[in-house]
This record gives C-alpha cells, sequence and structure tokens, in this order.
C-alpha cells in the first residue's frame, strides 16, 4: 500500500508498516501518533490516507516532518489536520508546502467540504503558515484558536 503526494520539493508519503524501518533509520522519534494509527491500518484499512503523512524532502529524502489528518471525515465532511516540522528543518517553508499539498488533495476527495485545525494563540509560526494556505480563524476559545478552510 503507497500513497504519495510530489509537491515542488516535497514528497508527503501516507504512513502506514511499511515506513517504519525508515524511521527508525533516521532516528525520527516524533511518532507515536504514527505507531498508534498503523495499529489502526491493521484493523481497518479505510483509514489508510486519514491519518499522518512523512513529510520528505525530495532532492535528499529524509524526514523534515509528519502532517496528516485527525481520523476519516465526519458526517459533516469535515476533516481536522495537523503538522509538525522537525526544528532543524523549520524556517524553509516546508509547512506550508506540505499543507497546501494535503489540503490540494483532500479537497479531491468527494467527501471532504471543509478543513480545520487548531494552534495556539502564541504560535507565530503556525499562524503565518495557516493564513498562507487560506485557513480563516473562526474561534479563539482559551489559548486557541480554530482555523478552518472550506471546498470552493
Amino acid at each position: 500500500m503507497e500513497l504519495n503526494i510530489n509537491t515542488k520539493r516535497l514528497k508527503l508519503t501516507a504512513c502506514s508498516e511499511p515506513l517504519l524501518p525508515l524511521m527508525k533509520l533516521e532516528h525520527y522519534d516524533h511518532y507515536p501518533h504514527i505507531l498508534s494509527h498503523v495499529e489502526l491500518l491493521k484493523k481497518d484499512h479505510t483509514f489508510f490516507g486519514w491519518g499522518p503523512w512523512l513529510i520528505l524532502d525530495m532532492n535528499q529524502l529524509h524526514i523534515v516532518g509528519d502532517i496528516g489528518f485527525k481520523g476519516k471525515p465526519d458526517s459533516d465532511h469535515t476533516v481536522e489536520i495537523g503538522y509538525g516540522i522537525l526544528p532543524s528543518e523549520q524556517s524553509k517553508g516546508y509547512a506550508t508546502e506540505a499543507l497546501q499539498g494535503l489540503i490540494d488533495w483532500a479537497f479531491e476527495r468527494k467527501n471532504v467540504k471543509r478543513i480545520t485545525a487548531v494552534c495556539r494563540h502564541d504560535n507565530d509560526a503556525s499562524i503565518r503558515v495557516l493564513n498562507k494556505v487560506n485557513m480563516v480563524p473562526v474561534r479563539k476559545e482559551l489559548q486557541m484558536i480554530s482555523w478552518e478552510r472550506k471546498a470552493q
């Protein structure tokens, strides 16, 4: 099972068991949520693509972070997205490029009409990324901002 999205500089790969050796080889230890997703896939393969994706630098094919959905689209045709870039790879535009690629992929699916995200009110880097991909802040609660983008 393989599912990839190629952007200008990145390769996004939907996480599944065959990617675990690459994560170990690269000492990518930011992945407890990926292990949980791999276990879920063993029980229900319909979650493939609706969990974490590795973000790889296309030139060097090394992991720069991960991005993904927090489950399949719900009854309102909504998915929540999240992402994280390794500190050594930040400030290179990877989060914006990967997020736009995954948003485009999601909106190509018939069952996605809205994508949401949440970030801390003081996470300036994430706020810039979310603004760049045309997500709109819709609610502030305590220290969190909820964002959304609707299909065209």
